[in-house]
């Protein structure tokens, strides 16, 4: 009952003893009586709410004066007691542990809290994560097969064996008494189908895909490549059986030259720190490296020697065969009117795999103009010359083939 409730029928019951004196008086006095007792529960449990009010404040005054934590790494575990750690000022203590800690937390590695007199371990930290490195990882798939792949039926089986096979059948290599291929690069001139057979692999196989560009690595201050570095391969390990795709590798993995510039400086750093990563003490486990570059000639020989680059794989221009399989592919779902194969082969002949694609496109887009709901050879005739950055837009076969 609220207390405004209760002050109005002791008032009421006050007024009666003056004005109603013919009432009984035991009624009188035995109702007040339940009035007095519901006050006093009321104020009971208003005290019990403010005691534990002043608790609660006595408890986070405490925790606020309390003297801060330092952070350290556990380096080894000698008991379930005892822990040597490396402080973040440097050298390694060896520190007792409370016992509200879990064991199974101590692990090498961990991020702990210590108390700043004793550097006893008070509780473990959850490891610290760069939000740019965590959105590396690639969630939903691709949706890309080896189907819409033409013409690289050996870079394909090579690429399998290399990442595919390791992990999905690794009794296999334990039989046989050998370790699998740790890392593959692809290279080859642009859009002949270097990143879409990665996305084919991510999507074929049940592992975690990371995709990071080689420039993401460049940063703006010393150490921040190299940590962004060692935090893309933890994760890769952390999220193994996982695919690690370093596309443009060569904007961190070009040859070192003593330029005495700074920003060449910390670019060798990073790629030091990736060398590292590559070929480090630290087991890879089930992470699989995949590296695309155009420009071969730029990397350094130390990133290109096997037990980092195990696999060098060339993607070529597509032969004149493949370039109508390409071609095929792309316009499977088109409405092609009077198309003859034979002929329209010396069209797409010389085109990359990007440059087939956006021919297809721009042939469509030029029977939309003209309100048509099927393409013609045409089409794609004038869109040839719309194509960017082909070389291929002058294209000599055009005036003898179709007049």
């Amino acid at each position: 009952m609220m207390t405004s409730s209760i002050k109005y029928r002791t008032k009421r019951l006050d007024e009666e003893d003056v004005f109603d004196s013919d009432s009984p008086t035991n009624e009188r006095v035995l109702e007040k009586l339940k009035l007095l007792e519901l006050q006093n529960k009321y104020y009971l449990s208003e005290k019990n709410r403010l005691e534990k009010e002043n608790e609660n404040q006595r408890k986070e005054l405490e925790r606020l004066s309390a003297p801060p934590l330092i952070t350290g790494v556990i380096v080894e575990v000698i008991n379930e007691n005892k822990v040597v750690i490396k402080s973040s000022s440097g050298p390694k203590f060896v520190v007792t542990v409370s016992s509200t800690i879990d064991v199974k937390e101590l692990v090498p590695g961990a991020l702990v809290a210590c108390n700043q007199r004793n550097l006893s371990v008070m509780e473990v930290l959850p490891s610290l994560k760069d939000p740019e490195v965590c959105g590396m990882e690639v969630v939903e798939r691709t949706g890309v097969t080896y189907n819409e792949i033409g013409g690289l039926v050996d870079q394909i089986r090579k690429i399998k064996e290399t990442v595919e096979l390791p992990l999905k059948k690794p009794e296999l290599f334990d039989k046989v008494g050998i370790e699998p291929p740790h890392g593959v690069l692809l290279y080859g001139p642009p859009g002949n189908g270097k990143t879409l057979i990665v996305k084919a692999v991510a999507n074929e196989t049940d592992s975690t895909f990371i995709r990071v560009v080689g420039s993401e690595f460049v940063r703006k201050y010393i150490g921040e490549g190299a940590r962004m570095v060692r935090e893309v391969f933890n994760l890769a390990r952390e999220k193994s059986p996982s695919i690690l795709f370093i596309d443009e590798i060569d904007a961190i993995g070009s040859r070192r030259v003593d330029t005495g510039i700074s920003g060449d400086r910390e670019v060798a750093r990073t790629m030091m720190q990736l060398l590292a990563e590559l070929d480090g003490f630290d087991p890879r486990g089930h992470v699989k490296i995949i590296g695309a570059t155009n420009r071969m000639d730029m990397l350094d020989p130390a990133l290109l020697r096997p037990g980092r680059f195990d696999r060098i794989i060339e993607i070529p221009p597509p032969t004149r065969d493949a370039c109508l399989e390409i071609f095929k592919i792309h316009s499977r779902n088109m409405n092609i009117k009077d198309l003859d194969y034979s002929e329209f082969i010396n069209l797409v002949d010389g085109l990359s795999g990007a440059e087939i694609k956006s021919l297809c496109t721009e042939a469509g887009m030029n029977a939309i103009r003209e309100d048509r709901d099927y393409v013609t050879v045409e089409d794609f005739k004038c869109s040839l010359h719309k194509i960017p950055s082909s070389e291929y837009s002058n294209n000599s076969l055009i005036g003898p083939m179709y007049g």
